[in-house]
């Protein structure tokens, strides 16, 4: 007499996954999307410090032009390639 466990062991694995990938279909992805974005937008309105700046006319009082161009020197300068760096050797060594 044969038993019919093999065509049952199938029929049960195949009703198994199939419940295992319906239950992967459900996603909440919709609900995220529909608030993508809006913690990085209210971040940025958080930092900002007068929003109508945009809208003053009136120049920003601050720099005179020499501190200004000196600033704007050093800003410059500390592109440059660094200077070298002395040899091991000769560090603790004087030439008195």
């Amino acid at each position: 007499m044969k038993t019919p466990f093999i065509p049952l062991a199938r029929c049960l694995l195949g009703a198994l996954s199939i419940a295992v990938l319906a239950g992967c279909a459900a996603t909440t992805t919709p609900v995220l999307d529909s608030h993508f974005g809006e913690t990085v937008a209210l971040l940025r309105q958080q930092q900002i410090l007068y929003p109508n700046a945009a809208y003053n006319p009136n120049p920003v009082l601050g720099l005179d032009g020499k501190a200004a161009i000196s600033g704007y020197k050093l800003y410059q300068k500390s592109y440059n390639a660094p200077d070298p760096l002395p040899d091991v050797l000769t560090i603790g060594v004087s030439k008195n």
